[in-house]
């Protein structure tokens, strides 16, 4: 299997209500000889939103991925690009930006959002 991103939802369950996500899931991201990315645009949506008082992250959060053996992903240039080219399915800016990243970066996209299926990517279901 290629590499894994997580989507912004899957990371805040896997480190605070594992029990959320599908068993089969579960036992992926404990997997650590598997490429699990986070990327850069997840923790800028958890920051944006734990500043609007909308959510509470468990702890310090580079020091959690880091400890689960994930892997932080940059934003690049290219991947910022690769956005213009996607369908209008989804108005989350995040959550298109994770998509242009999985399909750049050739990973599959773990996310309980339906609607991502739209886009040509591999989903993994959370």
């Amino acid at each position: 299997m290629s590499a894994v991103l997580l989507d912004t939802h899957v990371l805040l369950w896997w480190l605070a209500e594992p029990e959320r996500l599908a068993p089969r899931t579960q036992e992926l991201l404990a997997d650590r000889s598997r490429r699990i990315l986070v990327s850069a645009a997840t923790a800028w949506e958890i920051a944006i939103k734990q500043t609007l008082g909308r959510l509470d992250c468990p702890g310090n959060l580079r020091e959690a991925i880091g400890e689960q053996g994930f892997e932080a992903l940059a934003v690049s240039i290219e991947h910022a690009l690769e956005v213009a080219s996607l369908p209008l399915h989804h108005s989350d800016p995040f959550d298109r930006l994770l998509v242009a990243q999985a399909r750049i970066e050739q990973a599959s996209l773990v996310t309980a959002d339906p609607r991502l299926a739209y886009y040509r990517i591999n989903l993994i279901p959370a």
